[in-house]
């Protein structure tokens, strides 16, 4: 059981939870540059947690859980922390900080879905969720946002003509894929066989 723990993917895991406060920690000191390096070094570790877990077959049940779970506490944390505007300097850019809209977007979806999941899963028992591609797409299109913004807070050029669509694709995208997985899940319940939930 414990070399199915602690194997080399799940420590890269940890080590990326382990950057959120590091992460936050620079946005409030408005090191906005180191603040996209180590959100960079977060995405890299994503990467190679799950290409390791593969070539070596340490895939586990407890990398499965945390591996989703650390990639929203840094996206989320992200929307959040940047929606502030304490974070920026004192003559803010123009569209900083992110709207209160995008990030309440951002994180009614991810609410949405994981309540839904809970709830189909206590009715059903059915444990077969699969992330759908419009969400792997709203999901790239958050983390871009979210290094754009950083960008933007240090270079401060230019961001009233930028910024304005990087918030529309973020919204537009969160919310069709919400609604998408509502589909997406229905017909994996149906593959399945599992009985629908009343």
């Amino acid at each position: 059981m414990s070399s199915r723990i602690i194997t080399l993917p799940n420590l890269l895991t940890i080590f990326r939870m382990a950057l959120i406060p590091v992460f936050v920690s620079l946005l409030f000191y408005q090191r906005f540059v180191l603040a996209l390096a180590s959100f960079v070094v977060a995405g890299i570790t994503d990467g190679l947690d799950g290409l390791l877990a593969r070539r070596f077959q340490q895939q586990s049940p407890l990398g499965r859980i945390l591996d989703p779970i650390a990639d929203k506490m840094m996206l989320v944390t992200s929307f959040i922390v940047l929606s502030m505007k304490g974070v920026y300097p004192t003559a803010i850019p123009k569209h900083l900080p992110i709207p209160f809209w995008v990030t309440i977007t951002v994180l009614s979806r991810d609410v949405f879905i994981l309540v839904g999941a809970a709830a189909i899963n206590m009715v059903t028992g059915f444990r077969g969720f699969q992330p759908s591609l419009p969400g792997k797409i709203s999901t790239v299109v958050q983390i871009v946002a979210v290094a754009t913004v950083m960008l933007a807070a240090q270079t401060r050029v230019g961001t009233g003509y930028y910024l304005p669509t990087v918030y529309a694709g973020v919204f537009a995208l969160t919310l069709f894929s919400g609604i998408h997985y509502v589909f997406f899940v229905s017909r994996l319940i149906n593959k399945s066989g599992a009985a629908p939930p009343s």
